[in-house]
């Protein structure tokens, strides 16, 4: 086991922990490693509010860019990369920052992974018709009875993690949450220090969202979208494309309606994922959490001491 610590900075969707990490890179010794479900994705730049090319060739990031749209990227293999890059920066005497918002990667991280079974395509395929003809809320409801836990956690229309819970609950015939709980932290043996970048005040990062997004559309969204969208072998199914604001795009370039209504529900869609990622958090231990309207130098010089007493 490596002497030199892991570095994880996470927070809401929009709150600034990109822009945090790339100062605290350019002044220390550590290198970014990206947390995040939609930056693996090639083709995913601008809805994902990807760092532009000419700042990861100044600051490099790990796990960017390293799938195709048409595959699925799953949590035990975010781990498994992720501890890779890990190993790999510490070998250089360097300190790894991991940097992002999903809360199903940070989880795995911190707590592990359950054994789960594989996805099943048939399962899935009868969980998605079921969800056209019933909504996805109801399906909630059925976890609500299935693993009530589980169900607390996960929004009523995350079709993503409804289908994958109630997936485990039918193949293993145990909740998920329970399986969940049985587990060991990849990162045990390694010191860990974690931060929380959040808002004082919601109302704050909920403008800086819609502004965000407005921007993200002035910027050709719709065309990065739009472009997807022409792949013969990208459909709206595709994990990547249930990307918030990707999904609600892509609907709006299949006829389910008019752009302005797409990015309200865009809009709505980022700030319930912040509104869940900061319910998560509240309830993680041993964080420390910082302002995201100020406090970034006394940060960066907080952990610039702290490397040097490490001696980097």
């Amino acid at each position: 086991m490596s002497e030199l610590p892991v570095f994880v900075l996470t927070g809401p969707t929009g709150v600034g922990k990109s822009d945090w990490a790339i100062r605290l890179a350019e002044e220390a010794p550590i290198q970014i490693v990206s947390v995040d479900s939609a930056l693996v994705y090639r083709g995913l730049d601008i809805g994902a509010a990807k760092p532009s090319r000419a700042v990861r060739e100044r600051i490099p990031h790990e796990l960017i860019d390293i799938c195709d749209p048409t595959e699925s990227y799953s949590a035990g293999r975010f781990v498994t990369d992720a501890l890779a890059a890990i190993e790999q920066i510490h070998a250089r005497r360097r300190v790894p920052l991991l940097v992002g918002g999903t809360m199903l990667y940070i989880r795995a991280l911190l707590h592990g992974l359950a054994p789960l079974p594989q996805a099943s395509a048939q399962l899935r395929t009868l969980l998605d018709e079921r969800a056209a003809r019933e909504g996805w809320p109801a399906l909630h409801a059925e976890l609500s009875r299935l693993d009530p836990a589980a169900a607390t956690r996960i929004a009523p229309n995350d079709s993503q993690r409804i289908q994958r819970a109630l997936e485990v609950c039918y193949t293993t015939g145990r909740p998920i949450s329970e399986l969940q709980r049985a587990t060991v932290s990849p990162l045990a043996g390694l010191r860990l220090k974690y931060w929380v970048l959040a808002p004082k005040e919601r109302s704050v990062l909920h403008e800086r969202l819609a502004t965000r997004f407005r921007a993200m559309m002035v910027a050709g969204f719709l065309d990065e979208v739009r472009g997807l969208h022409e792949r013969a072998d990208l459909t709206a199914r595709h994990p990547s494309m249930r990307s918030v604001g990707y999904r609600q795009l892509w609907a709006h370039l299949d006829g389910e309606y008019a752009l302005e209504e797409a990015e309200q529900r865009g809009i709505f869609a980022t700030r319930q994922l912040a509104k869940r990622q900061l319910t998560w958090l509240r309830g993680e231990k041993g964080a420390h959490w910082l302002d995201a309207e100020g406090g970034q130098t006394s940060w960066n010089r907080d952990v610039r001491h702290e490397l040097r007493e490490l001696g980097l």
